[in-house]
């Protein structure tokens, strides 16, 4: 259960030291990946050969309804009956996939944005991404199933995400030059940010769920929805885990950060009569004042 190929590391610190610390995101396509734009054109070449055409934004919107769900892989899942979830309502996030085809019927994307699931995880998405289904990709996650597969993207509907402080093929964006996009919205101290344009770069912001909720709140006209977002217990197995094959994440330390955007995102939201609504009983958003949603919890055990 390797985070990555040892080759990765290498890749990683050669960029570093050769194209210094505002390129250095350049790991994330070196070597092979390349992201073609133009008016009329948008593809992911591999080695200089197309592997996939990249879809807009309005792909995700004429699939969504009013609400969407945004599914992590916390332990709360165990405990959360989805039957409820309207078909083609939920992103499922990294290990979420699991889910698609069994508890969630139909989801309505998918959501992977660390090349370490990828590693970690190639099997279990190529097995559970079904074909024609509606997948947000960083770049990173692009070049590494390449690596592995590269002709397992062909049949996929894929929208970039895009991390707009260290975009594709351009130097790494100051908080200054944050603050001239016109589409983007920052917090006090510039530590936190929104895209009102996903399709032009989305914040990074520890935890895929803060690029994915980029492109829901993007989306949904009525409510977003976080189940098994659960955040402060991220040390604890996943719910498709056991103690004994556990592993790491970042999310528990990452906590502050991730909040900071989420807090951002909710301020947003409420401008646009969007709600947002949390399911999980255990989740740091409790301690922000995110309230909590028995809807989809399982009736417990007399």
């Amino acid at each position: 259960m390797a985070d990555r190929p040892w080759h990765r590391s290498l890749i990683k610190s050669g960029v570093r030291l050769f194209l210094g610390g505002s390129r250095a995101h350049a790991q994330d396509w070196f070597p092979g990946l390349s992201i073609v734009r133009s008016q009329s054109v948008s593809e992911v070449h591999y080695r200089g050969a197309k592997i996939a055409s990249l879809a807009g934004m309005d792909r995700l919107r004429e699939r969504s309804g009013e609400t969407i769900y945004i599914v992590g892989s916390g332990p709360s899942i165990r405990n959360c009956d989805l039957s409820e979830l309207e078909p083609r309502s939920a992103i499922l996030l990294n290990g979420a996939v699991r889910l698609s085809g069994e508890r969630i019927g139909e989801p309505l994307a998918v959501a992977v944005e660390d090349e370490r699931f990828v590693w970690r995880h190639g099997d279990t998405m190529r097995k559970k991404i079904a074909p024609g289904s509606l997948c947000l990709l960083s770049v990173a996650v692009l070049r590494a199933l390449c690596e592995i597969d590269k002709g397992w993207l062909a049949d996929k509907t894929i929208i970039l995400i895009d991390d707009i402080r260290k975009p594709y093929g351009a130097h790494r964006r100051s908080v200054d030059d944050l603050k001239k996009l016109q589409y983007v919205r920052l917090n006090g101290t510039g530590s936190a940010g929104f895209s009102l344009s996903p399709d032009r770069g989305v914040f990074l912001g520890g935890s895929v769920a803060v690029s994915a909720l980029q492109f829901a709140l993007y989306c949904a006209q009525d409510k977003v929805g976080f189940l098994g977002i659960d955040i402060s217990n991220a040390r604890e197995p996943r719910f498709y885990e056991d103690h004994r094959a556990t592993a790491f994440s970042g999310i528990a330390r990452a906590e502050g950060r991730i909040i900071e955007h989420l807090v951002l995102a909710r301020q947003i939201a409420a401008e646009r009569r969007v709600s947002f609504v949390n399911y999980s009983p255990i989740s740091a958003l409790l301690k922000y004042d995110f309230g909590y949603d028995d809807r989809f919890a399982l009736p417990s055990k007399a």
